[in-house]
């Protein structure tokens, strides 16, 4: 008798969970990634903080900054900071610019408060910051939460100070106030967007006077302990880049272990498994591997270190040059994988998502043929040959991966970097980490999908040629 085909398994499409499949040295591999994945996080509350981490763990790597004009080799690395909020780094491949280069795009700037250029003041002897917040934020979160302060004061003279105020332990956080429920009957008949105004999250920042008199007694006792710490004034505030940040630590989350919790997974846990791909490359790779961590996505890209800037055409340009490559040329044959968190379907939520084309933890890496809106509307939308090369790549390259779209169709959406890689004539897919809690101050992903993105980014470099 003729032995019956297994037809399911031949024709279905069944994702699954990959714990699964995970050897005893494979989770060894994914813990110790992920203890790496951790302590840059911890250390990166800030864009600049993220690019500052990145170049001395590329130079440990054996980086250099670039020098245009410096002479470049196959297996040169070279790194060039935009101005000091965003970065790009590369490894020059064997092959010419103009055949094409492996591009990976993520963003290192989170939804946080700013604070404003006039912030400081004093109301009924309190003494606090007034802040605009920066990218989509549900205002209600940041409320009742600790907050550190992190950011650079630049006087003008030229000199940048740096400010750190509540990531060490012995060292005060701020907060945001809250209406107790006793009195917040208005308020809590609201919509959840109207009940906390963007002009009400003001960061509380002391209490005790200066011991003189005269108004704005609070003011001035906080002022002069800034003054004290770091030599500034209340004038110099204006040419600064101040940001409230949450002031929770990242921790494993879970009984199993199996979760990592902490603020600014979006989407930094993208722009890691970039930069740890990056430096696992042995030798020279084929085409030349381009790591690009940008500023400004949270707020559209625009700006000279966001996406859209023409720093990055300035740095592949000067890169052609070194060997003899047109930019449109090596555009038109490069490949960039848009390196972005997507949203991890939430059985609390379920409304929201289409379960058959949602992302789900511990499934692998999540992939985008489209983002956008609704109608896919401000989208990239890869090719399907792209889209085939990266399934094959990474079922050669043993990586778990999982098709997936952020939302039902006319539930909302939201965009990526990958359009604009996809203007400049650039085959560009989007991958990245599911996410529980996107763009709240405490974000949660799984191991297993950041160790798959990890490997995504390695098996592109090494692998789209």
């Amino acid at each position: 008798m003729e032995e019956k085909k297994d037809y399911r398994a031949e024709l279905f499409y069944e994702p699954r969970n990959g714990y699964d499949g995970l050897s005893p040295a494979g989770r060894e591999a994914m813990d110790a990634y992920c203890e790496q994945y951790k302590r840059y996080l911890d250390s990166s509350r800030t864009e600049r903080e993220a690019v500052r981490n990145a170049v001395s763990l590329a130079e440990e790597a054996g980086f250099v900054e670039f020098r245009p004009g410096m002479e470049l080799a196959p297996g040169s690395k070279i790194y060039c900071s935009n101005r000091g909020k965003a970065l790009m780094l590369a490894i020059i491949g064997r092959r010419p610019l103009a055949e094409g280069a492996v591009i990976t795009a993520a963003h290192v700037d989170c939804p946080r408060l700013d604070l404003k250029q006039l912030p400081l003041y004093e109301d009924s002897e309190l003494a606090f910051f007034k802040t605009h917040y920066y990218g989509g934020i549900k205002k209600y979160q940041w409320t009742a939460i600790p907050l550190e302060l992190h950011g650079t004061v630049v006087l003008k003279d030229g000199e940048a100070i740096d400010v750190v105020i509540g990531r060490d332990k012995d060292e005060p956080v701020f907060t945001v106030s809250d209406l107790l429920p006793h009195l917040a009957g208005e308020q809590m008949s609201k919509k959840l967007g109207e009940a906390v105004k963007g002009e009400a999250l003001n960061l509380l920042i002391g209490s005790a006077p200066y011991a003189d008199e005269g108004k704005d007694r609070v003011k001035l006792a906080a002022m002069a302990i800034l003054n004290s710490r770091y030599g500034i004034t209340e004038a110099d505030l204006i040419s600064a880049e101040l940001y409230a940040v949450p002031a929770f630590d990242v921790r494993d989350l879970g009984l199993d272990r199996s979760l990592i919790g902490g603020y600014g997974h979006d989407d930094r846990v993208c722009a890691f498994a970039e930069l740890r791909a990056l430096f696992d490359i042995e030798g020279a790779p084929a085409r030349t591997a381009v790591c690009i961590l940008a500023d400004k996505e949270e707020t559209g890209s625009d700006g000279v270190s966001g996406m859209k800037s023409a720093a990055f055409e300035w740095f592949m340009r000067k890169l052609c040059l070194a060997d003899g490559s047109e930019l449109d040329d090596c555009f038109a044959h490069s490949v960039c994988i848009s390196a972005d968190v997507t949203a991890a379907f939430d059985p609390n939520y379920p409304d929201v998502s289409e379960k058959r084309n949602a992302a789900r933890l511990n499934y692998g890496v999540g992939l985008h043929k489209f983002t956008g809106a609704r109608g896919k509307s401000g989208t990239n939308d890869a090719p399907a040959e792209l889209v085939a090369r990266m399934r094959r790549i990474l079922d050669e390259n043993g990586v778990q991966w999982q098709m997936c779209e952020l939302g039902k169709v006319d539930q909302g959406g939201g965009g990526t970097v990958a359009m604009y890689m996809g203007n400049r004539n650039i085959d560009t897919i989007d991958a990245g980490v599911p996410v529980l809690s996107m763009h709240a101050p405490y974000e949660v992903v799984a191991k297993y999908d950041c160790y798959m993105t990890y490997k995504t980014m390695l098996a592109a470099y090494t692998s789209l040629d």
